[in-house]
């Protein structure tokens, strides 16, 4: 989840920095979600959503406006993630989702002694 201020230009004009660390830590596979938080200060908006939404679309990602203080979008915008999430799992063919790493445990017994101090 990438989220900006709609109060702060500077906000969204980071986005694309944070959108480039993303690219360079993560793996290709990662889901992103662009988030203007803050959506209930209109009088204070200087991000336009349609910007902003034009901005997402160009990535090809999901947008929408959120206010944490007002509750408004905040569980959208975590539901919507989880979709993305699920979309981008069920995509996957069966070999490459089973990313885990089985680690095989091999020594004696720990010995149990009598007393509580050693």
């Amino acid at each position: 989840m990438i989220v900006y201020d709609v109060t702060e230009m500077e906000s969204f004009n980071n986005v694309k920095q944070w959108l480039n660390e993303i690219d360079r830590y993560a793996n290709d596979s990662v889901c992103k979600l662009l988030v203007g938080n803050k959506c209930d200060l209109v009088d204070n908006k200087v991000v336009d959503t349609q910007t902003a939404k034009a901005f997402a679309d160009e990535l090809g990602i999901p947008f929408l406006e959120t206010s944490a203080k007002d509750s408004i979008n905040v569980e959208q915008a975590f539901l919507t993630m989880a979709g993305e999430i699920k979309k981008k799992m069920g995509s996957q063919p069966a070999a490459s989702k089973s990313t885990g790493t089985t680690v095989q445990m091999k020594g004696q017994p720990i010995q149990q002694k009598n007393n509580c101090c050693g």
